[in-house]
C-alpha cells in the first residue's frame, strides 16, 4: 500500500509539474529601450550632475562642456565684422559738397532767369546755369551709385563671418548636456573634467516606466497574435506565486529564427519561433533581465 501511495503521489508531482511547465504560452526576458547619450562637442566636461538610478526628465539641462575656445573665437570674429564695417563710407556726409552745390547751382539758375526777365542777362548765361545743374545732379548720383556699391561689397564680406558665428552659436549650444529622453540611468561611462569628444558615450538612460518583454512564440502560435493584442505577463513572486501584469504586443518579427538557450517553449529548442514585443506597465517591480512568460487568452 505504502508503494501503492508512493507512486500515486509521484505521479500527481509529475502532472502538477507537467502543467505549470504547460500553463503559458511563451516566454522571455524583460528589456527596456534604452538611449545612450554622447557628447556633441569636444572639450573638458565641467558639469555632469547625474548617478546611475537617477530619474531625469525630457529636455533636462545636466551638465556642460567647456566652452571658452568657442566664445574666444565667437568675440574675435565680431570684432572683425565691426573693423568691416566700420570701413563703410558715410554717403550723406560725402555727398553733403555736391548738395550744397547744387543749392547754389540752383539760386544762380533762378537769378539769371530774373535777369533775363529784366533783358540784363543773355540766354546763353541761362544755357550755362541750367548745364551747371545737370552736371552736378548727374556728380550726386555717380558718387551715390559708387558709395552703394562699396557699402554693398564691404556688408557681403561679412557674410562668411556671421556664418560662423552661427556655427560657434550652434556648437556652444551642443556643448550643454540636455537630456531629450525621460527615463532611468542605467549607466554612466563619463565623469567631470574628463575630456570629451564629438560621439563619445556619457552615459545611458532607459525608459523603466513601460518595459520591454521580448518573448518568443512558435510558428503554430504566430497565426493567433497580433498588434495590440492584450495579453497577460506572468512574472515569479518572492512568495513563489506568479504576479500578473497586462500587456500589448507592440511588435511582431517578421523573421523566424532559431529558439535562444535561455529561452524554453512548449516544443523543442531546435524549432523555429518568432520574436515578440509585449509593452507591460512597471510599477516598479519589473527589471530587465528578469524573466517573464506570457499566455495569449488574456484573463485579467
Amino acid at each position: 500500500m505504502k508503494k501503492i501511495a508512493f507512486a500515486l503521489t509521484a505521479a500527481l508531482f509529475l502532472v502538477s509539474c507537467g502543467q505549470k511547465e504547460q500553463a503559458y504560452d511563451a516566454s522571455g526576458t524583460f528589456e527596456a529601450v534604452e538611449t545612450i547619450v554622447s557628447a556633441e562637442a569636444n572639450g573638458t566636461i565641467k558639469a555632469l550632475n547625474l548617478v546611475e538610478g537617477q530619474i531625469l526628465k525630457a529636455d533636462e539641462t545636466i551638465g556642460y562642456i567647456d566652452t571658452t575656445q568657442l566664445y574666444l573665437k565667437k568675440k574675435q570674429l565680431i570684432a572683425q565684422i565691426g573693423a568691416i564695417l566700420g570701413k563703410k563710407p558715410d554717403v550723406s556726409a560725402q555727398i553733403a559738397t555736391y548738395r550744397e552745390q547744387l543749392k547754389q547751382a540752383n539760386r544762380e539758375q533762378q537769378r539769371i532767369i530774373n535777369l533775363l526777365k529784366a533783358d540784363a542777362a543773355t540766354p546763353k548765361q541761362l544755357d550755362d546755369a541750367n548745364s551747371q545743374i545737370a552736371i552736378i545732379k548727374k556728380q550726386i548720383l555717380a558718387q551715390e551709385s559708387a558709395l552703394s556699391i562699396t557699402s554693398t561689397s564691404l556688408g557681403k564680406e561679412t557674410l562668411p563671418l556671421n556664418v560662423q558665428i552661427d556655427q560657434l552659436n550652434d556648437q556652444i549650444s551642443k556643448s550643454k548636456i540636455v537630456n531629450e529622453t525621460a527615463g532611468t540611468v542605467l549607466v554612466k561611462y563619463a565623469e567631470v573634467n574628463e575630456m570629451a569628444s564629438v560621439g563619445k558615450p556619457l552615459y545611458k538612460v532607459g525608459d523603466l516606466l513601460s518595459i520591454i518583454l521580448r518573448a518568443y512564440i512558435t510558428g503554430n502560435q504566430l497565426p493567433t497574435v497580433k498588434l495590440g493584442q492584450k495579453v497577460e505577463v506572468l512574472v515569479d513572486a518572492a512568495d513563489g506565486k506568479y504576479k500578473t501584469y497586462e500587456g500589448t504586443i507592440e511588435w511582431i518579427s517578421d523573421k523566424a529564427e532559431f529558439t535562444p538557450k535561455t529561452i524554453q517553449t512548449k516544443d523543442e529548442r531546435a524549432n523555429l519561433v518568432y520574436a515578440v514585443k509585449i509593452k507591460v506597465k512597471n510599477d516598479g517591480y519589473l527589471k530587465i533581465g528578469m524573466y517573464g512568460e506570457i499566455i495569449l487568452s488574456k484573463k485579467i
